[in-house]
């Protein structure tokens, strides 16, 4: 009698707490935008804008250096970043004149909207593996974000943020999941938990991040836009690096590592991220409504608008889409 070979179940290796986090991401991503014509006569949405700048870019170009540590060749540099970025800048081009009526030029070395984090993905993936060989790296990228913020570059190339948020995709790079192992446990679970909460009472109950903007974890804006002296803009610009790191640490620590229903939306943030933009443009520029945001009902109506826009969004038509423009040659 022979034996029986039993088939063997296909080992699962995918790291789902990535793709857990960047549906949390993402989500916070939409909510943010959408809440900005109005986070400003709403003390609700005030807070809660404080509470999502402060980490959710951080977060994303945190994991996206941790899926770049093979080095990607110049095809697919080209392929998936430069070419999608000048057709979805013509695309917001012929929106913004032809449709939305509002004035605007073909200037592709300042990104629209959130096309910024594709010029600046390029960059980082292109500089990175060189700069990861200089001593001391992620110092050096925390005091050039540091320097940067002296200087009144606005959004040309994109150059303020690419600086700022390197230190992020550095950490992201070098950093290694086994080691979450020993603080992924149910005290790390319930400290972590602990900290996030006290967090939050701090931010709703704190006075002076009011006499501040929540733009200080933008990235973009000089110093002396955001009217701070060079002083006070470094060592506040040195608090929001420390937050933003200790909150992505944190929410490693709370966030389910296993495959849910939702995990799949994790794959799919790119299109997302870049279909809500145009969506978004509409509202902004086409009506009215998301300055008229005053009430609490009114802001939990339009962060169930996000919620659902970030489900339509993750439909496959969106995702093929956007895979066909990464696939053009």
């Amino acid at each position: 009698m022979q034996n029986e070979t039993v088939p063997q179940k296909k080992l699962d290796t995918r790291e789902y707490l990535f793709d857990n986090y960047k549906v949390l991401l993402i989500v916070l991503v939409v909510i943010s935008h959408f809440i900005e014509p109005s986070y400003d006569q709403n003390a609700f949405l005030y807070e809660l804008k404080w509470g999502i700048v402060a980490f959710h870019m951080p977060a994303f170009i945190f994991i996206s250096g941790y899926f770049s540590k093979k080095i990607p060749s110049a095809k697919k540099l080209i392929q998936g970043l430069v070419i999608p970025y000048f057709v979805y800048e013509i695309i917001y081009y012929l929106l913004y004149t032809y449709i939305l009526d509002k004035d605007t030029g073909l200037y592709f070395t300042r990104p629209k909207f959130s096309l910024w984090y594709l010029m600046a993905l390029f960059v980082w993936r292109v500089i990175a593996p060189v700069v990861q060989k200089i001593p001391g790296h992620l110092l050096l990228s925390l005091i050039a974000g540091l320097l940067v913020g002296f200087t009144e570059l606005d959004n040309f190339l994109s150059i303020p943020r690419i600086l700022f948020f390197f230190p992020f995709f550095l950490a992201g790079l070098s950093f290694d999941s086994s080691c979450l192992t020993r603080f992924r446990t149910r005290k790390g679970y319930l400290g972590a938990l602990t900290i996030l909460g006290l967090l939050a009472v701090f931010l709703f109950t704190d006075e002076y991040h009011h006499k501040l903007t929540p733009k200080i974890f933008y990235g973009r804006y000089s110093y002396a836009d955001m009217e701070l002296g060079n002083l006070e803009g470094v060592a506040i610009r040195i608090i929001c690096y420390g937050i933003s790191f200790l909150l992505i640490y944190l929410f490693m620590l709370v966030l389910p590592s296993e495959k849910k229903s939702y995990s799949y939306l994790g794959q799919r943030t790119m299109a997302i991220y870049i279909f809500h933009g145009f969506v978004y443009s509409c509202f902004k520029y086409g009506s009215s409504i998301l300055t008229s945001v005053e009430s609490n009902l009114e802001s939990l109506l339009l962060i169930g608008f996000c919620l659902f826009l970030v489900w339509l969004l993750s439909r496959k038509l969106f995702v093929v889409i956007t895979d066909k423009i990464a696939h053009l040659i």
